[in-house]
């Protein structure tokens, strides 16, 4: 089986984006989160249209997806996968801890067996920032803002509607230039920055 390799294209935008968020990612507090995620609601499958750039993510070609369960502890699984640049298919399952009982939009995302995150319980590390009026879209940060996420439950959205999620995500105190476009079938097809879209 032959292997894929990352664009060069890609590989470049992804360099810029890391440039652009390390001069920008000083923030004295968090973003803020919503203030109150109904969990019943957020359950289910969610598209990624667009992220900041992970290590973690770059082997995803296309189609990333993730979904959202109740699991027997009460806290919710986590399942990500996605078409890699062989074809194939890659996933990950993981658990989400409500560490927020105020709003339930700060959790602890933590993927056993990946260093650094297998632990099930611990600091915030996803923060949901906004959300559609319906649910149809959500924008996830970490404190830090050094990782975001564009969720949504189809794979394209109107222009209104990516107007304003950047306003979100310049709100969150990020800049949209940094967010890299997940192509996805039946949406966007090349991966860019959000702000070049």
């Amino acid at each position: 089986m032959r292997v894929r390799r990352i664009p060069r294209t890609t590989a470049l935008v992804v360099a810029v984006a890391a440039t652009l968020l390390g001069a920008g990612a000083a923030h004295a507090a968090p973003p803020a989160p919503v203030p109150r995620l109904d969990l019943d609601r957020y359950l289910g499958e969610w598209r990624q249209l667009a992220a900041i750039p992970q290590v973690f993510n770059l082997e995803c070609a296309r189609d990333t997806t993730a979904t959202y369960t109740l699991d027997p502890r009460g806290d919710i699984g986590v399942h990500n996968r996605c078409q890699n640049w062989a074809g194939g298919t890659t996933e990950i399952r993981g658990t989400a801890t409500v560490n927020d009982p105020v709003t339930n939009a700060q959790l602890h995302v933590s993927f056993p067996g990946v260093p650094g995150q297998g632990e099930r319980a611990g600091a915030t590390n996803y923060i949901v920032t906004a959300l559609g009026p319906d649910y149809e879209w959500a924008l996830v940060t970490s404190p830090s803002r050094l990782s975001g996420f564009v969720l949504s439950r189809t794979p394209a959205l109107d222009e209104a509607t990516w107007r304003r999620i950047d306003d979100e995500i310049r709100s969150a105190g990020q800049d949209p230039c940094v967010y890299l476009v997940s192509p996805t079938t039946g949406g966007r097809a090349e991966p860019r920055p959000l702000c070049a879209r």
